[in-house]
């Protein structure tokens, strides 16, 4: 059984992701050392990430995913009301 591929845009946006956070890793230094990308640079990184994922999430609301779920996260929460009027206060 083959998997369906991501479309093209999905595709072009994780390569988008994964590319960027490299940079970011590659780059690293740490405190008190000069970072080599410029502030703006990097401001530049962190709001094209953010674009990113927000794109991500339209596309996977299209699709029907409202977000990336961890497989042993609750998705449907019920609520129960419990009555405690009854209930005895032991001293």
């Amino acid at each position: 059984m083959s998997e369906e591929q991501p479309p093209v845009e999905l595709r072009i946006l994780r390569a988008m992701r994964r590319t960027l956070t490299n940079v970011a890793k590659d780059t690293y230094t740490p405190a008190g050392m000069r970072h080599p990308l410029s502030e703006e640079t990097i401001n530049d990184i962190r709001e094209c990430l953010a674009l990113i994922s927000r794109r991500e999430n339209e596309l996977g609301g299209m699709a029907g995913n409202d977000r990336p779920h961890f497989t042993d996260e609750v998705r449907d929460m019920v609520v129960v009301q419990i009555d405690t009027r009854n209930l005895q206060k032991k001293d």
